[in-house]
């Protein structure tokens, strides 16, 4: 199973979209400072989360919510979601 994901530091509320096959190892990474493009912030807490079958399909998702129709997609799911949860 591969993973579409979305981590927010929780001290400058910037986020990071990537894709992943263990999604808690990759958590790690980012808050132990072991990826380049994060090991500035932290401390670093997933905010959400697709699961796929394929490596091809978590990279077509992850490329897509990378655009901008794709990125305001991705925050009305994620105002959902939130909406779900509370």
């Amino acid at each position: 199973m591969y993973h579409f994901y979305v981590i927010q530091c929780q001290s400058s509320g910037l986020r990071y979209k990537g894709h992943t096959q263990d999604l808690d190892a990759r958590i790690r990474q980012h808050n132990g400072g072991k990826t380049t493009t994060t090991k500035r912030g932290g401390p670093w807490c997933l905010v959400y989360s697709e699961s796929f079958p394929d490596r091809a399909m978590a990279v077509e998702r992850e490329r897509y919510y990378k655009t901008y129709v794709g990125s305001r997609e991705l925050s009305t799911r994620m105002e959902s979601s939130l909406k779900v949860r509370g």
